[in-house]
Order: C-alpha cells, then structure tokens, then sequence
C-alpha cells in the first residue's frame, strides 16, 4: 500500500471522511459503479483543472495523482463515457468521475487521459466505495408524499444546458427572500460541485445529491435505484428542516432514465417547472408532461433571455414564462400557493 500525500482529491470523494488514513492498495478484483480508484495523469486534455470537495479548481499536470470514482457520463454537449474495468481511462468531469469516453461533441476537445493505478483503501487494505459513505439506504418501495412533508417542486429541462440550475436557484432565491427555509437537491448527473454549489449560493440551506447517496453519477444506475434514491433526497431534506424543496433532474426529458424518473413525479411533488431553450421545445415539453400526468407550473429556462421567445412560448403553452428574476422576486412563492392546472 502506498500514501497519498501528493494525490489530488476531487469533488466525488468529498463524502470520505477521513483522507489522511487512505492509502493506494492493489489491484484485486473487478472495478464497480462507485468505486474509488487512484489514477496518474497521463495526458492533459478538456479538463485541464479538477475540482476539489471544496470548490477549488486544481490545475492538473501530466504526472499528477488524482482520485476519483469510477462512473459513466450521459452529457450530449460534452462526453459519453460509460466504466470500464482496464489501466486506461478518462476523466469524464472536472468532479472526478472516472470512465471511458466513447463519443464526444464536436465542440468539445479530447478527453484527459488518465492511468488506472489501483483502488483507494482504508487503512486496512480495504477497497473503498462511495456506497461506504452514503446516507441510510433508500426505502424498498417509493414513499407517496406523506402529508407533513414541505411543499415540493420538481425542474426539468428539454436537455443539457437548457437552464435548469439558474432556474432552481431562482426559486430557492424566491423562497429564501421570503422567509422559508429551501431545500435542494440534484436528482441525477454526473459528479461535480458546480450545482450544489449554485444551490448554496442561491440560499439553500439543505442540499443534497446523488453522491450523498453512494453514486459518483446516476447514468446507468437501475432506475428503481434512482426511483428510490429521488424519494429518499425528498425525504432527507424534509427531516433536515426544509420548507420547501427543489429537486432537479438532470439531461432533458427524452434521456431514458430521466423520463422514468419524471413518470413518478406526480408521487412525489405538487408539480414541475419546464426549463427549455425556444418555444417548440416549450410546447413538446408540456405534451411530454400531460401524457404522465405532471402538472406543470411555469415555463423558465434559457428561453427567458429573449421576450419574443418567451411570449410565443406563452402563447403556444398557455403557461406563465418565468424568468429565474421573477421566480426570485416573488413568483416562486406563487407557485407554491397557486392551485396546481389540470392537464
């Protein structure tokens, strides 16, 4: 076994308590989703820094020790990458996630190379997963939204990059400048602090996500994992003292997994705000929730930027367009007040 006093720690092993007692042990038996692994940078790519638990972004060096979990990505602007067992791998995200990349966007460079040098250990020569670390295991059945729980929204988008973080925070702004306590959590993605973040800038004073509940990302996970997982952020954050709770889901409605999450929605909150880009998206978005009987509050998102864009996704919906301002000046209040529309 090996110490780790140079490594470089990422975003995804912030859940591990204690760092100073690891130790590079190894190689044994096959790699799993959520393992942790040690790796040696081989070749600099995209991710040219990697974020530590704390925020900060390490400049990464061809040499430098980095630690990461193992994981897949579903990311149509950036990489698909998915675990592999082998020497070689990616760094899929600048949090640590650790896979191979199998196809990436034109506009996105290469990715960082990276060799695999061995699992991460306790003290005791153990190998270590995020699954050590997580939260209580999920219930076996998803929970009906008992009725003392805080009133829940949910913020989903038509894909990647279609504003739902900046719309998340503008509701947790909007319920914190009146005086609830907001609670957030990211449902799916892939392993990086920058929403948590946006969430705690926002006024959040409870968050959590997947890596708080053993996945270093949710690509490729059971959806029945991810159906139980949903619910118990849900619940955390109600026992944690939240009053009102977002819960983002990550990709765009058509991703596979996302689409069985949002089918459960109407178990687990009052109702969705749909971020989206243009107004065609806007319209196939509220189709998408009607057929599984999502109510959905408001349209935001990235088409909000424009209010030409913004009115036709009015008119074509029938829903109020809520740029992530309003929803922080005062709207996201009514949204938890309003009655939900039938669909």
């Amino acid at each position: 076994m090996k110490e780790l006093f140079t490594a470089k720690w990422s975003h995804v092993t912030r859940t591990v308590p204690d760092a100073g007692q690891c130790r590079l042990g190894v190689p044994s038996v096959p790699r799993r989703l959520g393992d942790l692994v040690v790796t040696q940078v081989t070749k600099v790519g995209a991710h040219e820094h990697l974020e530590d638990a704390h925020g900060r972004r390490l400049k990464l060096h061809r040499g430098d020790l980095l630690v990461g979990a193992c994981g897949n990505r579903y990311a149509t602007d950036v990489y698909e990458g998915y675990h592999r067992h082998g020497p070689k791998a990616h760094l899929l995200t600048a949090g640590g996630v650790i896979g191979v990349a199998v196809s990436w966007h034109t506009g996105c460079p290469p990715p960082t190379e990276l060799d695999v040098l061995g699992p991460l250990t306790d003290g005791h020569g153990r190998p270590l997963s995020l699954e050590h670390f997580a939260r209580p295991r999920p219930p076996s059945k998803p929970q009906s939204q008992p009725p003392a729980q805080p009133p829940t929204v949910a913020v989903v988008g038509s894909s990647m990059n279609s504003g739902k973080t900046t719309t998340a925070a503008g509701l947790i702004s909007g319920w914190t400048r009146a005086g609830l306590v907001a609670g957030a959590a990211k449902v799916t993605g892939s392993g990086s602090g920058k929403d948590r973040w946006a969430y705690i800038d926002a006024g959040a004073r409870h968050v959590v996500d997947f890596l708080d509940f053993g996945m270093s990302s949710t690509f490729g996970y059971p959806p029945e994992r991810l159906l139980r997982t949903m619910g118990a952020m849900r619940d955390a954050l109600g026992r944690d003292g939240a009053e009102a709770i977002v819960l983002e889901i990550a990709d765009g409605l058509l991703q596979e997994e996302s689409r069985r999450l949002v089918g459960q929605l109407p178990a687990i909150c009052r109702g969705a705000v749909l971020a989206v880009g243009d107004a065609l998206a806007a319209r196939a978005g509220v189709d998408l929730l009607d057929a599984v009987a999502v109510p959905v509050l408001a349209v935001s998102g990235l088409i909000t930027a424009s209010p030409l864009a913004s009115r036709e996704a009015e008119a074509a919906t029938g829903l109020p367009v809520l740029s992530p301002s309003q929803l922080a000046g005062g709207a996201a209040v009514d949204l938890l007040a309003e009655r939900i529309p039938a669909t």
